[in-house]
């Protein structure tokens, strides 16, 4: 079972990214079970998220400084609580 701490990665994701970039279009995937074993995973997942968000913050912006962007908008998590993080983005 998750705990009440791990569970929150996902939501604090949704949240500064709904915050930061109003997207029209917003799905953060949790894939830590296909990394289950690997280096950074945890056992109760939470570690390996899949990013979908279109939003018109990204109009004028190269793929990288999208990238950049979502980055910078989850400094913290990526310190510590998130291991990987793949980001299909678009405006």
């Amino acid at each position: 079972m998750k705990s009440i701490n791990t569970m929150q990665v996902r939501l604090t994701i949704i949240k500064k990214l709904r915050e930061k970039f109003n997207p029209d279009k917003l799905n953060v995937i949790d894939e830590s079970h296909l990394h289950a074993g690997h280096v950074g995973a945890r056992p109760d997942g939470e570690t390996h998220f899949k990013v979908e968000m279109k939003s018109n913050k990204f109009l004028g912006m190269s793929r990288v400084n999208m990238q950049r962007e979502v980055y910078k908008a989850l400094e913290l998590e990526m310190e510590d609580k998130i291991h990987a993080l793949s980001l299909e983005l678009s405006c």
